[in-house]
């Protein structure tokens, strides 16, 4: 008994189908892994993230709190956001504009020891975006600063 083509059409329509569905889950059960989360310090103190999964946390870098360490390279800061305060240590070459008092996001991972150990840093270059976590921190320097 031959297979009618309207058959044949569904049965193809289905494997395509499943074989679509199948690619789907595959890349977000891949990517699942690549996804970086944002944290402010707050956030973090409160539910800090597994010590092997890679997270960003945004927030200001705090005055007097850049400390060289002596292989020139090395540099440990507290990242801030009013409420909280989290250590970062970073080695490599910082962005021209990563200077303390200004917004940053360090992307990395938080170490058992408590301190956010950055892989990489991007320093805020203008006003025009900030992240909505990060508006009050930017509202709250401003006025600290109008104060001075």
């Amino acid at each position: 008994m031959a297979v009618r083509a309207k058959h044949q059409r569904l049965v193809l329509l289905g494997i395509a189908l499943v074989a679509l569905i199948g690619a789907g889950l595959l890349a977000t059960w891949a990517l699942r892994s690549q996804a970086s989360y944002f944290y402010v310090p707050a956030d973090m103190a409160a539910n800090p993230p597994e010590s092997d999964r890679a997270v960003r946390l945004g927030g200001m870098v705090e005055r007097g709190s850049m400390k060289n360490a002596p292989d020139g390279v090395t540099v440990n800061f507290i990242v801030s956001d009013g409420k909280a305060r989290i250590p970062v240590r970073f080695a490599g070459i910082r962005p021209a504009l990563f200077v303390e008092g200004s917004g940053v996001v360090a992307e990395g991972k938080l170490g058992r020891d408590g301190i956010f150990v950055a892989d990489n840093l991007l320093a805020k270059h203008d006003e025009k975006y900030v992240p909505r976590e990060m508006k009050d921190m930017q509202q709250a320097r401003k006025a600290i600063e109008n104060t001075k």
